[in-house]
């Protein structure tokens, strides 16, 4: 079910590095497909928790951020932000007369974005390494769906969750993600199955990269969350958003 959030004032990103993201482009693309005007577009750059505290109580007016690292479990921790108790992280946060209100929708965006490359969630195995926020996210949703997991252990743990009875120690899995990988570096050991992901992206990225579709699905998502179910529907789709990028 959808919230009830209006425009804001202020939309962006805020993190470290942020100045090669497209999600202020997707907010924008977005933002205009509905009709939201006059909404100005932010840059935070922020490493930790008092960073962000000095730079957002310098925004003047309502805002909404898309968050991404460092910063998705300190702030999670701090403001005790709901929807994102089993993850431990959020990757978009608001603030609307004073009151914060974060979420996550990474699980919810890669689900999005496997079936838009035409794969079915329920009963394929998913193969990960590594932990973290994200990880947790789309071990939680991918579960959620009826698909199984094989956990390899990396340099975080992805602990204990509602995925737990999905695990599975088959061999074959259907798709692999590798949580532990610098970003833009490919994996060619044997970790890796016929259907390999990234979810990071650099300025050489191309619009069928599934790290740029699963940044617009969890985008559309977010928009789904905080607005009301009747504007949902107004949304464009993952592949209008993916043409103008």
């Amino acid at each position: 079910m959808g919230g009830h959030m209006k425009a804001p004032d202020y939309w962006g990103i805020m993190g470290f590095p942020v100045s090669h993201s497209l999600t202020p482009q997707i907010f924008q693309i977005v933002g205009d497909y509905v009709g939201f005007k006059d909404v100005e577009t932010i840059f935070i750059e922020a490493r930790n928790l008092e960073e962000v505290i000095k730079k957002t109580s310098e925004i003047k007016g309502n805002f909404w951020l898309s968050v991404t690292s460092p910063l998705k479990h300190q702030l999670h921790k701090e403001f005790s932000l709901e929807y994102v108790q089993e993850v431990g992280g959020i990757n978009q946060i608001t603030n609307f007369e004073g009151e914060w209100k974060g979420i996550n929708t990474d699980g919810l965006g890669f689900i999005e974005a496997v079936k838009y490359t035409g794969m079915e969630i329920k009963n394929s195995i998913l193969k990960m390494k590594g932990g973290g926020s994200t990880a947790r996210s789309i071990a939680h949703q991918w579960a959620k769906c009826g698909g199984k997991l094989v956990i390899d252990e990396g340099r975080r743990e992805i602990g204990s969750g509602t995925w737990n009875n999905s695990i599975t120690d088959n061999s074959n899995p259907d798709i692999s993600i590798n949580f532990d990988i610098l970003p833009g570096i490919v994996n060619n050991d044997d970790f890796v199955a016929e259907k390999y992901t990234m979810i990071s992206y650099n300025e050489n990225y191309n619009n069928d990269d599934f790290a740029i579709i699963m940044l617009v699905a969890q985008h559309l998502e977010a928009w789904k969350i905080l607005f009301d179910d009747e504007f949902g529907e107004k949304l464009p789709s993952i592949e209008q958003i993916l043409s103008k990028l």
